[in-house]
């Protein structure tokens, strides 16, 4: 007769857990490293792109704008298989980590462009017409009346890009980045242990991204009012 103790499935192993925790930790420090450069990346570039979507002339709103768009509508994961394994045969090569980091910065900042440009489409048209009334230079104009404006407005949603962007950190797995998803993964595989560093994974996720949530939330109660 089978035992009751072995109809059970097996019990969580705190061993596991510990045994996972460097590998953990070093997964946690690779994840915010792409986070961290990958927000650089798209809030840079996605100020650029927008400002070219303003440009006055054509030749540089048609390209900049077809090239977002294609950006925007393909997928992430599709973008870093060709980022990194199709730009090596051009003779273009980086290293995993890097190729992440590149790729995330560059999808999302199709998306803070979009972002930019409510933000300062939302700057009232008397803001323009007192810089020109003032003979303000156009870079004056941009640096010091209409871009603060525009970026104070839009500050929370681009903190709730930084949340989609944590997210999406696991697809760089795909290409070989020991990011907290692989790392549980690798341990998990070499163990049979899978529910403990999967577990741990999850909880992690939520520790980060639910107390950011919090703080753009309050974020955007100070800006606004």
């Amino acid at each position: 007769m089978t035992s009751a103790a072995a109809a059970q499935p097996d019990a969580w192993d705190w061993a596991a857990v510990s045994d996972f925790m460097p590998y953990f930790w070093d997964g946690v420090l690779t994840t915010l490293q792409v986070l961290a450069l990958g927000s650089l990346i798209s809030f840079t570039l996605g100020l650029v792109w927008a400002l070219a979507l303003r440009a006055p002339s054509r030749f540089v709103r048609w390209p900049v704008g077809m090239l977002t768009e294609f950006i925007r509508n393909t997928p992430l994961l599709v973008q870093l298989f060709f980022l990194f394994f199709v730009l090596p045969e051009w003779g273009i090569q980086f290293s995993a980590l890097t190729t992440g980091i590149v790729a995330i910065g560059l999808h999302y900042s199709t998306y803070t462009a979009q972002v930019y440009r409510a933000g300062i489409d939302g700057v009232p048209t008397g803001q323009w017409e007192a810089a020109r009334a003032l003979s303000l230079p156009y870079h004056r104009t941009w640096t010091a009346v209409i871009l603060p404006q525009a970026v104070r407005r839009v500050v929370p949603a681009l903190g709730n890009y930084v949340i989609a962007m944590l997210k999406d950190t696991p697809l760089l797995a795909g290409i070989g980045v020991l990011e907290l998803l692989q790392r549980a993964r690798l341990q998990a595989t070499d163990t049979f242990q899978y529910t403990e560093a999967l577990t741990v994974v999850g909880i992690a996720f939520i520790l980060i991204a639910y107390p950011s949530s919090l703080l753009i939330r309050s974020l955007e109660r100070r800006l606004v009012h």
